[in-house]
């Protein structure tokens, strides 16, 4: 894998092409001009064939054995016939819901329910690997994932299913799952690891001479950008404990850690939090957290931070769920204590599931550091960002995903001779990134992905801006 940083303006103009192309291409691909009806169990509707009349038997007897709900009899009929004829959509719906039935059974054998869930869930993944907007067969997906009380999943189906705009019983049916899968949600787990190749590990300027008071000086090798590909994981939970109805008790964590060869690059974060949490109503919670944090360079403390954390989140219509997430923190170096002060931020944050297969985003933010010493008032600066971005599954079990975000940092002084303009010193960035996901591709619940950012700051202070292209 080449690690060098591209440097050259075609090159720099045709990632920028890249990057606008991938980010409009889920909008294009998503919708297809055509494609073959389906009907109210998932199946295609398709010219009969010579072995469709005994598809068409086998299929029927299912059905009745169901209606029945003679679940077990059903798949004993039905995983065969998936076998023989796995090109058939009908006949693998069927089987999906027949699992999920039998697996419903009261008296049923924990292992051997967990296994019946998990046939459903391959039956009806299986359908929406090419056919992302079949709502039928995501609604019976989001089913059994809230059955195996994977709520995380379930509530994300869920969410898709009523964007495909289902009829106002399934809609009403489908918020009282998600109040359900709300009110009884105690334990959250997320945990990943990249391999992360990076251009500029330092995000450190490629400004070979430096102007000083007139004269110029040539910058040492050892402070210009420097590649590695390094070693990055992460996982965090959360607990909560039901207080009494409509309020729970929040507690928990996260940890973060990113290595490269040699220890100048290393960085560790671990924060944790706790506090309540209220059900204000059906569509509307809100926290108010005790948090810490502390961070670490190159294998020492850098700093830590007390403070408190405040978010609410409504849900809004069929489609769009709002947040806002607000914080301030004391923040104590161990070593440049000149620089303690309080930090903070505010962000609004949306998500619209625009149809079954499509989900864009938005986010917009402010953050200020306030350094108490007035020694470090230059460093003292405000900052605004905005951030777009898109994710579509697509046929053939890809989905991808494109953001970009635009950020101005407004200091409140120069950096002397750096800024050769004598006024403060002002920074803009933008970032561009595009993932890609094969998310029928799964190990023990991981699943694969690979992402690309391209990230550049210009700023009116020599050795300040940067370049800098990674991989995950």
């Amino acid at each position: 894998m080449d690690r060098r940083t591209i440097r050259s303006a075609p090159a720099r103009r045709g990632f920028r092409a890249a990057a606008l192309a991938v980010l409009l291409l889920p909008a294009v691909l998503a919708f297809p001009a055509a494609s073959p009806a389906v009907g109210t169990e998932g199946e295609e509707t398709r010219p009969g064939s010579g072995a469709a009349t005994g598809i068409a038997a086998v299929t029927a007897q299912a059905k009745a054995l169901m209606a029945q709900r003679r679940f077990a009899a059903a798949l004993a009929l039905l995983r065969p016939l998936v076998e023989r004829h796995p090109e058939h959509p009908n006949t693998r719906f069927l089987r999906g819901l027949a699992a999920l039935g039998a697996a419903r059974k009261p008296g049923l054998e924990k292992e051997m329910r967990e296994a019946l869930l998990d046939e459903a869930v391959a039956a009806f993944r299986f359908m929406l690997v090419d056919r992302p907007g079949l709502v039928r067969v995501r609604l019976e997906l989001a089913r059994t994932f809230f059955h195996k009380r994977e709520d995380s999943l379930a509530r994300e189906h869920f969410e898709r299913v009523l964007a495909g705009r289902p009829h106002p019983a399934v809609a009403a049916n489908v918020r009282r799952f998600l109040r359900v899968i709300r009110a009884r949600k105690r334990w959250s787990l997320h945990v990943g690891a990249a391999l992360a190749p990076d251009s500029n590990i330092g995000r450190r300027s490629d400004e070979r001479t430096i102007i000083l008071r007139g004269l110029p000086f040539r910058r040492s090798e050892e402070s210009l950008p420097r590649s590695g590909v390094g070693l990055s994981v992460w996982t965090g939970g959360e607990y909560l404990h039901p207080v009494r109805r409509g309020l729970r008790l929040r507690v928990g964590g996260s940890l973060s850690r990113r290595e490269y060869e040699g220890a100048e690059f290393d960085r560790m974060f671990v924060s944790g939090h706790a506090g309540p949490r209220w059900l204000l109503d059906a569509d509307t919670e809100a926290s108010l957290l005790a948090s810490a944090r502390r961070l670490w360079r190159a294998g020492a403390p850098d700093f830590d931070e007390l403070g408190i954390r405040t978010e609410a989140q409504r849900r809004f219509g069929r489609r769009t769920v709002a947040a806002v997430l607000a914080s301030w923190h004391e923040r104590r170096h161990r070593l440049g204590t000149w620089l303690d002060g309080p930090v903070a931020d505010l962000s609004l944050r949306a998500s619209i599931v625009a149809t079954p297969a499509i989900r864009v985003s938005a986010a917009a933010g402010w953050a200020r550091e306030r350094p108490d010493d007035a020694a470090a008032k230059r460093y003292r600066h405000t900052r605004h960002w905005v951030r777009p971005g898109i994710s579509a599954d697509l046929s053939w079990g890809i989905t991808l995903g494109g953001s970009a975000e635009w950020s101005r940092t407004g200091f409140d002084g120069s950096f002397g001779a750096l800024t050769l303009s004598g006024k403060p010193r002002s920074d803009r960035s933008r970032t561009f990134r595009i993932s890609v996901n094969k998310r029928d591709w799964t190990l023990f619940g991981f699943s694969p992905r690979i992402s690309l950012a391209h990230e550049r700051r210009r700023s009116n202070t020599q050795g300040a801006g940067y370049r800098r292209t990674g991989t995950e």
